[in-house]
């Protein structure tokens, strides 16, 4: 599908007043460009992998704004150009807004899909290689081990903090032939690194549906068998037929090791559940922990009978280690 973007130039000051006044003629979904670094709340409710790097605040803001071709406002793209003028004018009357530039153009859906990967280039954790999909592995390589991953655009990569301090963990608890929970899995890259450094079987959990496809694809790339990793799509929270479909699939005592790469809410809620699905002796790897908010997480362990081991740290964000006794 096609789409009309009108683009505005304006300043950080004005994002706000602009964005709701062009939301009475009938403009919604503001996409918003600019240098405001984000705060440590903003990090935790994005949880995104693939952050470019920050630059200095110029006060410049682009206020994108997206409208289907077969609406209304499409077929007088022109007077939809002439409301928006109006708009800006209004506002410039008691506030600075800048250049208040407007541009139009138009894109189609492959490009929001597509642009996101001229940010996730290889990199290394350890002596490991995780390289995307669309870049070939260097001749000159150092690394022991390579993990393509196609993440899409919601899933992990890797390059996020929270992942790395994930893989970082469950390399130094794994055991030739644990059974895995991966709780949250997206890409599927934690299981799938489980399974490449030794482990004998994964569960992954997820609620989008989304992420059938994009594991399925990384399965596929890196060599993993189907019976080796299996995914179930629902909430272990408080959905039964997920809870029992888990342990099902786990069978015996439960799982060696659980993953959880999730928001500290998400964790604090899992809490009292997860042991349920741990063999004795089994280790809790959760990470996606915004910098103090990691001392709830590690309460939540411990009101749940769990023992916190580790808390350790990647930038702003935190890992929790427990282990059921």
């Amino acid at each position: 599908m096609k789409w009309t973007r009108i683009r505005i130039k304006t300043t950080t000051e004005a994002e706000d007043i602009i964005i709701s006044d062009l939301y009475d003629i009938g403009l919604e979904g503001a996409q918003i460009e600019d240098k405001i670094p984000l705060s440590p709340i903003e990090k935790e409710q994005m949880f995104v992998d693939i952050l470019p790097e920050s630059e200095p605040d110029d006060g410049v803001a682009y206020l994108s704004f997206y409208i289907e071709e077969d609406s209304e406002k499409a077929s007088d793209i022109d007077g939809t150009v002439k409301e928006v003028k109006s708009v800006l004018e209004s506002v410039r009357e008691y506030m600075d807004i800048g250049e208040g530039a407007i541009t139009v153009d138009e894109t189609e859906d492959l490009d929001w899909i597509n642009n996101w990967k001229k940010y996730f280039h290889q990199f290394m954790i350890d002596d490991l290689l995780v390289i995307p999909s669309w870049e070939e592995v260097p001749v000159d390589t150092d690394a022991q081990m390579i993990l393509h991953i196609d993440p899409g655009t919601a899933f992990g990569t890797g390059m996020h903090e929270t992942t790395k301090l994930c893989i970082q963990a469950m390399k130094s608890h794994l055991k030739a032939g644990d059974k895995i929970l991966d709780v949250g899995t997206g890409s599927g890259i934690l299981s799938i690194l489980a399974l490449m450094y030794g482990a004998g079987y994964c569960v992954g959990t997820d609620l989008d549906r989304c992420t059938i496809e994009a594991v399925r694809e990384n399965k596929e790339v890196n060599g993993i068998r189907e019976e080796d990793f299996d995914l179930i799509i629902g909430n272990i929270i408080d959905d039964a037929e997920t809870q029992a479909e888990v342990t099902a699939k786990l069978g015996g005592e439960g799982a060696d090791i659980v993953m959880a790469n999730i928001l500290a809410p998400v964790l604090i809620a899992l809490a009292p559940v997860i042991p349920g699905f741990m063999k004795k002796g089994g280790v809790l790897i959760s990470s996606g922990i915004i910098e103090g908010k990691e001392d709830e997480v590690a309460d939540a362990y411990r009101a749940a009978g769990l023992e916190v081991k580790e808390i350790a740290s990647l930038g702003e964000w935190r890992r929790v280690v427990a282990v059921k006794p």
